[in-house]
């Protein structure tokens, strides 16, 4: 799938690891790696789609700036706004899966074989409450996201001591999502992100990430409205090609409301991602 997104794998690689990420060495080398689930597919293929939106925006920067400190994205959000459009409002949608859905079913004949395309479209896309980011449908994520923040500026401003963070992190599930984390692990501990660099800063990107993939998304079918046929029939060089033109080349040139700006023509917009969040899952769910 992956290759014909137009990862390259000739300047990459793929392995495994517990927390799927990427990594640049430069334009000529970035790197993937995503986790297998022998019982749930949807562990190693949507964070390969995730990850590979995240390389190929790395690959795609202008080999002129290789080398230098604007060869990579230009912020956090933007990039994020790469992996979530690629693996959701790509790979999560139904033209996508009129394309895919043959094959994989051609994988796997006893699991799938007595399952529709309406049904495995619908189950991948479900909503419910869960523990785990990174495995949160799309209208849930968010939810997520606003906890770390709100818990980030606590610590921050130092109305919240790190040692009772755990207990603070149960409190917020239980009040905002209804679920309760069996361990540290599922809870507090399940993100890299608390522990692996500086407090602050991290979180608000997801979410940044998604408001942009929809406003970029939109902006990419007014300038080519066949790109959802051509999803349809396997076919992503349109796109991936408008995403490499008007964000990748330019690494971390322009500051992200400068790019945001120079792609869409105005500032940051809501209202084009939650203009898609509506349709899909009020198709999806009759509301």
């Amino acid at each position: 799938m992956i290759k014909q997104y137009g990862y390259d794998f000739k300047r990459g690689r793929q392995d495994k690891a517990p927390h799927p990420f990427t990594t640049s060495f430069g334009v000529g080398d970035v790197r993937i790696t995503t986790r297998i689930n022998e019982h749930d597919l949807g562990d190693a293929l949507f964070s390969t789609l995730h990850e590979a939106g995240h390389a190929m925006y790395e690959q795609g920067v202008n080999p002129a700036l290789d080398g230098t400190l604007l060869a990579g994205g230009t912020s956090a959000g933007v990039h994020e706004s790469q992996s979530r459009l690629w693996e959701n409002v790509v790979g999560r949608s139904r033209g996508f899966w009129v394309h895919f859905y043959p094959k994989l079913q051609a994988l796997f004949p006893e699991q799938l074989k007595n399952v529709p395309l309406s049904t495995f479209y619908r189950a991948i896309n479900r909503v419910e409450p869960s523990l785990i980011r990174v495995d949160a449908d799309e209208v849930t994520y968010n939810l997520h996201v606003m906890i770390r923040f709100d818990l980030e500026l606590a610590l921050l401003e130092g109305t919240l001591a790190v040692r009772d963070l755990p207990e603070a992190w149960h409190a917020r599930y239980q009040a905002d999502l209804g679920v309760h984390a069996p361990n540290d692990r599922d809870g507090v501990l399940q993100d890299v992100h608390w522990y692996g660099g500086v407090i602050g800063g991290a979180f608000q990107g997801y979410t940044l990430g998604n408001i942009l993939s929809g406003v970029f998304y939109q902006t990419a079918l007014q300038a080519h409205p066949t790109i959802p046929d051509e999803i349809a029939r396997g076919k992503f060089d349109t796109l991936h090609t408008w995403l490499k033109n008007n964000i990748y080349q330019y690494g971390s040139k322009f500051t992200a409301p400068e790019l945001i700006e120079r792609v869409t023509g105005g500032p940051l917009r809501i209202e084009p991602y939650i203009a898609y969040l509506r349709k899909k899952y009020g198709e999806l769910y009759g509301v």
